[in-house]
């Protein structure tokens, strides 16, 4: 098998911890193949260090997303202008957010996201671009967040029915929300895309201070046959570049 292609979210980095110029530099000299969630006016910088960039927001705020249908037309316009720059940078895909319940019941919330992608997944399928819903906890970092657990996530991906609408799986967050990762992982494979990591609790290394065991997981991670990234999306505790050679190194043993 393939190893899988590892990359690393720009904000846990900067610029609390590193400057756009040290971070990109030391993702490079650390191994790794992509940044994500990289800021428009950096992208140069990036690919000129000869790193991808794995992934960036199609739409924003996360908080305000498909789960809106007063929205739809706004996110349409948003999410077909950053397919556009996803295909002009070969940037392979793009995170999408339900965005919050605001009294909106789990049922009507799924039916409602699910139209608003089947408005853009057309242009997602010609020009190769996933749509990844992403899944994140409503019980520490995103209150009241919609797509918080992987059963409506699937739910919305199979309403749609597209090869190119699919999810974020966020380990970290799934932790908080719902445990059974590895199940989780192979039981929903054929709808997860793209992964995220972090330890939790504190969403800080992948070390033995936090309660998930990373080598299984991303055990499992391979053998699904996933062809995508797994981005870290980790707040180091000590030294950012050493944080980012040990996670590329300790992770690439296992994809």
């Amino acid at each position: 098998m393939n190893t899988i292609a590892q990359s690393v979210a720009w904000w846990c980095f900067v610029p609390e911890k590193l400057n756009p110029e040290q971070f990109v530099r030391s993702v490079a000299d650390a191994g790794y193949q992509g940044i994500e969630l990289v800021p428009p006016n950096y992208w140069s910088l990036v690919t000129d260090h000869g790193l991808a960039i794995s992934a960036i927001a199609a739409h924003q705020p996360l908080t305000i997303g498909l789960n809106r249908r007063d929205q739809h037309d706004r996110l349409h316009e948003e999410i077909l202008a950053s397919i556009a720059n996803a295909e002009r940078l070969k940037i392979p895909r793009l995170i999408c957010f339900s965005g919050n319940r605001n009294g909106l019941d789990d049922q009507a919330g799924a039916e409602i996201t699910a139209e608003g992608f089947a408005r853009v997944a057309r242009a997602a399928e010609i020009a190769e671009i996933d749509l990844a819903l992403e899944l994140l906890n409503s019980k520490v970092d995103h209150p009241d967040y919609q797509a918080d657990h992987t059963a409506w996530g699937l739910q919305v991906c199979r309403a749609v029915a597209s090869p190119r609408v699919k999810l974020l799986y966020d380990v970290y967050h799934m932790q908080i929300m719902e445990g059974d990762v590895i199940h989780t992982i192979r039981s929903a494979k054929d709808c997860i895309c793209h992964y995220h990591t972090a330890g939790n609790p504190g969403r800080n290394d992948l070390d033995e201070d936090q309660e998930l065991h990373y080598p299984e997981i991303l055990r499992a991670i391979k053998e699904t046959g996933h062809t995508g990234y797994v981005t870290h999306e980790f707040v180091p505790k000590g030294d950012p570049v050493l944080a980012l050679k040990t996670a590329f190194h300790t992770c690439a043993k296992y994809l």
